[in-house]
C-alpha cells in the first residue's frame, strides 16, 4: 500500500467517525484469528496518552490495522523512535502520523509555572523548546502549542532515525502531521 492511500484510509475512516457511521471493521472472532500469525498494519500513529485519543476508535480500524505508540504530549525518546522504526523496517507501514489533539494536558503543563511532582518535570523539560516563542496569552495559544509540539516530534523522527530518513527520501513513508478536535471527533491535517 502506498502513503497516500493510507492516509485516504485513515481520513475516510475518521469521517465516518464524525458523522457516527462507524462500520468497526476488522473486529471479528475470524479476523482476530487471521492474525495470530503476524500483523500487517497499514499505518503506525505517534499520539498523546490521553483517554479521549483512541485512535483505533478516531480513524475507525479494526484489529492489525495500526501500530499505536502513545505517550504524554507524544513525546517521543529512543523507546518510542525506536517503536517507529520497527513499524517502518520490519512491518513495512507506509505512513506515520504524529497526531496531537485539543486540551492536551502535557502541552499545557508546560505554559504553567507549578512544581509538579516524581518524572513529570522531564515531560515538561522536553516539550518545552518545542513552544518557546508561543504566547501563552493569546486566544489559541494551547492549539498553536500543540501544532508546534507535533512539528517537532514529525522532524525529530526524522532527524533522529536514519531508517526514517532513508525511508522519507525514498518515497516509501510519509510522515503527516494531525491535530485532533476533541469536541467534533474531526482530524485535520497540517504541513
Amino acid at each position: 500500500m502506498h502513503y497516500t492511500e493510507a492516509l485516504e484510509r485513515l481520513m475516510m475512516g475518521n469521517r465516518r467517525y464524525v458523522a457516527m457511521r462507524q462500520i468497526h471493521p476488522r473486529q471479528t472472532t475470524v479476523h482476530r484469528e487471521t492474525l495470530i500469525d503476524g500483523q500487517n498494519p497499514f499505518a503506525a500513529i505517534l499520539s498523546c496518552s490521553d483517554s479521549r485519543v483512541p485512535s483505533e476508535l478516531i480513524f475507525d480500524q479494526g484489529l492489525g490495522d495500526l501500530f499505536i505508540v502513545r505517550t504524554a504530549g507524544h513525546a517521543a525518546n529512543d523507546l518510542v523512535l525506536a517503536s517507529i522504526e520497527f513499524a517502518v523496517h520490519a512491518l513495512k507501514v507506509p505512513l506515520v502520523m504524529v497526531m496531537g489533539h485539543a486540551q492536551c494536558g502535557a502541552v499545557s503543563a508546560v505554559f504553567k509555572a507549578v512544581e509538579l511532582p516524581g518524572h513529570l518535570p522531564k515531560l515538561v523539560t522536553h516539550l518545552r523548546p518545542a513552544l518557546a516563542g508561543i504566547d501563552p496569552d493569546t486566544d489559541y495559544a494551547l492549539e498553536a502549542a500543540t501544532r508546534a509540539n507535533t512539528r517537532a516530534t514529525a522532524a525529530y523522527l526524522v532527524s533522529s532515525s536514519t531508517i526514517l530518513m532513508e525511508a522519507v527520501q525514498s518515497d516509501r513513508l510519509k510522515i503527516a502531521m494531525a491535530y485532533y478536535h476533541l469536541e467534533s471527533g474531526r482530524v485535520d491535517l497540517f504541513e
